[in-house]
């Protein structure tokens, strides 16, 4: 049986979605590499990590609409930025993304909820929890870096004694296309 097309305005905004997460994948990248470059191995495995993460989220939606019958296309991306100064505008940038991604999401759940896609409402739940943490964790990243004054070491130590991002697999996490990395 074929794929069909969208149906909804919800299963459009889940297709902008993906691209999004792919988005924050690739500028996620691109500041761990910064990070490499500046021998920050903790800041730059945390956002190797936090990629991964963003990838796995757009492979979420993949599956969920793959599972719903809808056609998929995998887009291109947008732009990432890769010319940085400071670290605090890296850390920066990484909380606005995330703010970005927090109301993008509570706009599908709302579409969901408009259309009486039950099932697409509650596949949106999971995400918003999931916002809640990525919020909270880049506001606590952003003021470790503020008090560090500079002192990037300081938050290496910090990053290497906490585990910050590092909260295991989520058993209630949807399933991502082809696995979660």
């Amino acid at each position: 049986m074929a794929k069909t097309g969208n149906h909804s305005k919800f299963h459009s905004m889940l297709q902008e979605q993906v691209r999004r997460e792919f988005t924050a994948s690739q500028q996620y990248v691109a500041l761990a590499v910064w990070f490499d470059g500046q021998d920050l191995p903790q800041l730059a495995k945390h956002f190797y990590r936090q990629s991964l993460e963003e990838r796995n989220h757009a492979m979420m939606i993949v599956q969920y609409l793959l599972d719903n019958d809808i056609a998929v296309t995998i887009p291109g991306i947008d732009n990432v930025k890769n010319d940085f100064s400071e670290a605090a505008d890296l850390v920066s940038l990484a909380l606005q993304q995330e703010k970005n991604v927090t109301e993008e999401i509570i706009n599908l759940a709302k579409v969901a909820r408009d259309e009486d896609d039950y099932k697409g409402e509650q596949f949106m739940q999971w995400f918003l929890k999931e916002q809640v943490e990525e919020v909270a964790q880049m506001t606590t990243l952003l003021n470790v870096v503020r008090r560090a004054g500079g002192n990037l070491f300081d938050v290496e130590n910090y990053l290497a004694r906490e585990t910050v991002g590092e909260t295991g697999g989520d058993p209630l996490a949807p399933r991502a296309a082809g696995g979660g990395i």
